[in-house]
Parts: structure tokens; sequence; C-alpha cells
């Protein structure tokens, strides 16, 4: 994992300004944007926990899912040459290249869990 903070299935983004000398961020996966920041890890964790429960307590008074939702398709750009050997791959499975893709982020998501 780089550059991010996990709390109660939410993940936050983490930067450092060097001009500012202050660790900050925002909520991913949210369809609001929230940022919290801290002068040190322990600060930022801190504000970041904070963030969280209260845009959690925010959704819940106005009825609002918390978490984005996704509608199970997205635009990829990849080489040409990955796409044709994709392509080749998916049809001597047997499957086609949604079946194919899916199944190949399905078996990365595993190995990282």
């Amino acid at each position: 994992m780089k550059d991010i903070i996990l709390y109660k299935d939410y993940i936050g983004s983490v930067h450092y300004s060097t001009e500012d000398e202050v660790f900050f961020g925002k909520i991913e996966g949210i369809n609001d944007s929230i940022s919290f920041e801290g002068s040190s890890v322990t600060e930022l964790k801190a504000a970041f926990e904070e963030a969280v429960e209260d845009y959690i307590e925010l959704c819940q008074l106005n009825g609002k899912e918390p978490k984005k939702t996704y509608k199970g398709s997205f635009n990829i750009r990849i080489r040409p040459e990955l796409h044709k050997q994709a392509v080749q791959l998916a049809l001597m499975e047997g499957k086609s290249l949604n079946q194919f893709i899916e199944t190949a982020i399905e078996e990365r998501i595993m190995q990282s869990v």
C-alpha cells in the first residue's frame, strides 16, 4: 500500500506539503469532497478518523448513502499489442474480453487480500 490510510473500510489519500509542513488528504470512494490534515502522522490519523465519523453521521442525518456507487462498467486504455494479446487469450479460453478482464481483476484482488 502506498500513500493511503484506512479506517472503517474508508480509504484516505495521504500527501505531504513541504511548503506548509503538513500532511493532508481526502476521503476516497465517496461522492463528496472531504479533506483532512495534520502536522504529524498521529494528528493525520486522528483527523482522518474524525472526518470519516463526521461524514458518516452527516450522511445518516441526510438519508444519503455514504459510499460511492459503481455501475460496473468503465473504459480503459492499454497498449494496442496488449489489447490484441488479451483478445487472443480470451478467445483461446472461450471467453469474451469482458469475462477475461473480469477474471484477471478478480484474481489480482484475491492475491492482495
